[in-house]
């Protein structure tokens, strides 16, 4: 068994009444059967509890806790780290390390996100990623091509992540032929975190560095793609600069490549699960996209962090100044106070405006697109394969943390 992280001793501000052990990366039940654990979270401890594991911190669990939280931000900032704080970090970075870009506007509060976001908004618009289709389902069909006649495979490995690093390459205007390259780097980039700050710093310095000959060659030379598109960008009516341009490059690749993947792993595990469910979807191919929104809801994987900005009474405790906050969005969408039997997969509920994108100012950017790749994958799978079952000799692999992420999914058909 995996030893759980040192706890941390519980602060003088922290009843007892608020305490649940949990370890977000590293508890046992957690990476066997992630939102089984999840379920057991929401029955045993409040909507709101302060975690010994990981060096103390609170978690917001319940729907309408998550909801208020997520929107509240001059309680909880998404500058995680004080800027005097950044600004003493950056002093001590290594003179062999060139500037260390930040994910840009993730890590802002409003008004500086919001000025921020606004070309990253235009990029990603509903009307722009539905011209991406073709493309998607193109490249989506190429993958399926590579599998199909071997009657398995593993779905993250073959199709999961190659699938949105082509959409990234192709939408950025970097060659396909650099598939491999990012790849690699999405490995290292998701390894794992080591607790050393240098090696986050070197990680992201990583990411700027294989755009940065791209980003370069863009702002005198103009393409039809994404970089370009930024570069014509104002913010308050200033010109782009490189910087940003670096800061918007690391933020494109987290945030475009690991959501996804993970949001199609889930997809497929449920489907590869459910063989009824697929013979009724082969059967009417328009329940995809309901489909979709359920599965989002029904195995919600991302964990936003906060920093509490100051002394605040919420949801029945008093958070100090200085305290982080996860924002669990997995709980939130199977909390029983907001979705009844949330634990059932149901296509036809009631209420089903799941908060899996999040929300608030810093709700997903990339949403539009994100739900064209997960339905068009789920369309092409059962369009081209038979009925896919889960591999029985292997098991599905996860690790946790900021993304309850699958890394492994094996699967067969017949």
């Amino acid at each position: 068994m995996t030893a759980l992280s040192p706890a941390a001793p519980r602060p003088a501000h922290v009843p007892d009444a608020a305490v649940y052990d949990f370890d977000m990366f590293l508890d046992p039940a957690l990476l066997i059967d992630p939102h089984e654990r999840v379920q057991q979270i929401l029955r045993e401890a409040p909507p709101v509890f302060w975690t010994p594991r990981n060096g103390g911190h609170w978690i917001a669990a319940g729907h309408k806790e998550v909801f208020a939280a997520s929107r509240d931000t001059e309680n909880f900032s998404s500058e995680l780290i004080p800027r005097s704080a950044v600004a003493q970090m950056m002093a001590m970075v290594p003179s062999d390390m060139s500037r260390v870009p930040l994910p840009t506007p993730i890590n802002l509060d409003p008004p500086d996100h919001t000025r921020y976001r606004a070309p990253l908004q235009l990029a990603f618009s509903p009307k722009a990623m539905l011209a991406r289709r073709d493309e998607i389902r193109t490249l989506a069909n190429s993958l399926i091509d590579n599998v199909i006649d071997q009657g398995q495979c593993d779905f993250i490995a073959d199709i999961a992540e190659p699938l949105p690093v082509q959409v990234f390459l192709k939408m950025m205007g970097l060659p396909l032929e650099r598939q491999a390259e990012f790849r690699d780097l999405v490995h290292a980039f998701l390894a794992p975190p080591t607790g050393d700050l240098m090696d986050i710093l070197r990680r992201m310095r990583s990411v700027a560095d294989a755009m940065k000959e791209v980003i370069q060659a863009r702002r005198t030379d103009p393409k039809d793609d994404l970089i370009s598109q930024l570069w014509r960008s104002e913010i308050d009516g200033k010109p782009m600069t490189f910087e940003i341009m670096e800061d918007y490059s690391v933020l494109l690749f987290i945030a475009g490549l690991d959501t996804v993947i993970n949001g199609m792993g889930y997809g497929v595990r449920h489907l590869a699960r459910n063989p009824d469910l697929q013979t009724a979807l082969r059967a009417n191919p328009k329940l995809i996209v309901e489909t979709a929104e359920e599965i989002l809801r029904r195995y919600t994987f991302t964990v936003p962090s906060r920093r509490v900005a100051r002394d605040v009474e919420f949801a029945g405790f008093t958070m100090k100044e200085g305290d982080r906050l996860m924002i669990y969005l997995p709980a939130a969408d199977l909390d029983s106070r907001e979705f009844d039997a949330p634990e059932k997969f149901d296509i036809d509920r009631e209420k089903k405006a799941h908060i899996a994108f999040g929300a608030g100012p810093h709700r997903c950017l990339g949403s539009h697109l994100a739900r064209i790749e997960l339905q068009i994958i789920y369309e092409q799978m059962l369009a081209r394969l038979p009925t896919f079952r889960l591999d029985e000799r292997k098991p599905v692999q996860f690790h946790a943390g900021n993304i309850i992420a699958i890394d492994s999914l094996p699967i067969r058909w017949d």
